[in-house]
């Protein structure tokens, strides 16, 4: 029987236009996150398959509940995949060692699983996160059909953009918030607030690695590196 041969992996940062592209083409909500970002593009064989991408997140309070002020935590804001071979959760252990590196005064990285997108966080399971529970049904503000993050929609109508007359404010499904420490204090620190994983649809306790639909249309290269 032959061995699989698996392709040759590259991650490395990317620049907007590359995330961008990936956003756009292989990432469910089709929206380019508007905090600081750190940007990572991922290649199989030379050829580009997607982005890995952090910010400051849309809460201000995303890190402060641990401890930490907002220079000191991110939040894993988008993968965003094409069809590959490699699972998501080695590629993902791979940009947290590169942002580790290169950002050493990180100490922890939120995500989170939507629940109404069908998403239990087995890309995080894999990768040993902590599960820290779930934000319980919330309101968002819907406008023209388009749920938008609270602070969006406040800039948006302190800026002019919309008014506050614009928008109807409507359930949200929950969502699942994973950690991941970036030194052993932290995880330490946060292990008290470990919960059970929670199950997918399907019984499972951890998913197995996600293929995201190929969407065509050109691919950007390695050129693309900045």
């Amino acid at each position: 029987m032959s061995e699989k041969i698996m392709p040759k992996l590259l991650v490395a940062p990317c620049n907007y236009q590359a995330a961008r592209y990936a956003v756009m083409n292989w990432h469910y909500s089709k929206a380019m996150p508007s905090s600081s970002l750190i940007k990572y593009g991922v290649w199989e064989d030379e050829k580009f398959i997607g982005a890995v991408i952090f910010g400051r997140g849309a809460c201000s309070k995303l890190v402060s509940q641990y401890g930490l002020t907002n220079t000191e935590g991110c939040e894993l804001v988008r993968v965003a995949l094409k069809s590959h071979k490699t699972s998501v959760t080695r590629i993902l252990s791979i940009t947290l060692n590169l942002l580790k590196k290169t950002n050493p005064g990180l100490k922890l990285v939120v995500s989170f699983a939507d629940s109404g997108k069908g998403h239990h966080g087995g890309i995080y399971q894999g990768g040993n996160w902590i599960y820290a529970g779930n934000t319980g049904i919330q309101k968002f503000p819907e406008v023209k059909g388009k749920i938008m993050h609270p602070r969006s929609f406040r800039e948006a109508v302190k800026d002019g953009r919309l008014k506050k007359e614009d928008a109807r404010y409507v359930p949200t499904p929950l969502k699942h918030r994973y950690l991941y420490p970036l030194d052993a204090e932290m995880r330490i620190k946060i292990e008290k607030l470990k919960k059970p994983y929670p199950k997918c649809p399907t019984g499972e306790t951890v998913s197995r690695p996600a293929i995201q639909r190929e969407i065509g249309g050109s691919t950007p290269t390695v050129g693309l590196l900045t």
